[in-house]
């Protein structure tokens, strides 16, 4: 039986810790890798290494960003009337690709017991400050529709609702283009219950 260098098994290893990186994904990336020009295995190693060293957290919302604060708090274009609260920060890409044009605050993560991960492990404290000045007048929670992200956005509603700032949830229900035939009971329920007039 043959075996695998030592160096090419250590970097299959090291692709396989990353999420949704399976064994084989693992392996063909690597033996990729390995018949691609040293200057593609160069530019992957760079932009990890300048991934690491050259992005920061945005001091207001949380975000990932190449500065502090980042640029979407600091575009004056946006509404600062309305903060997106938002799980992580794949989800502030999905809300730009929709159009949102307000701010967000960025958890990083979610309330989740069986993960030993509380409300002081997330940056929900952080959001309070951003509501005392009377200029946000809407805190939408655009948490996951999972039960952890429904514990996270109950946690938060209950926190900020004294605070006299209107806190709505995102819609929930079938996606546009799906069958109510394929659709499970409990998407169902929740599209009956945030029906709208027509």
């Amino acid at each position: 039986m043959a075996t695998v260098p030592k160096v090419v098994q250590n970097l299959i290893e090291a692709f396989e810790r990353l999420p949704g990186v399976g064994p084989k994904t693992a392996q063909r990336l690597v033996y990729h890798l390995l018949h691609a020009p040293k200057e593609e295995a160069e530019a992957l190693a760079k932009a990890a290494i300048d991934l690491k060293e050259k992005t920061v957290i945005c001091e207001t919302c949380f975000n990932i960003s190449e500065q502090s604060p980042c640029e979407i708090c600091s575009d004056t274009s946006r509404d600062s009337s309305i903060i997106a609260v938002v799980e992580d920060p794949l989800d502030v890409l999905a809300l730009e690709r929709a159009n949102f044009k307000s701010l967000y605050h960025v958890l990083h993560g979610r309330i989740s017991p069986l993960e030993n991960i509380g409300p002081d492990e997330l940056h929900i404290r952080e959001l309070l400050p951003r509501l005392k000045d009377g200029t946000v007048k809407e805190i939408i929670l655009a948490t996951n529709p999972t039960m952890e992200g429904e514990a996270t956005a109950m946690y938060i509603e209950r926190l900020i609702s004294p605070l006299g700032v209107s806190v709505t949830r995102i819609a929930r229900g079938l996606p546009v283009g799906s069958d109510i035939e394929y659709a499970d009971e409990t998407t169902l329920t929740r599209a009956l219950e945030g029906r709208r007039k027509y």
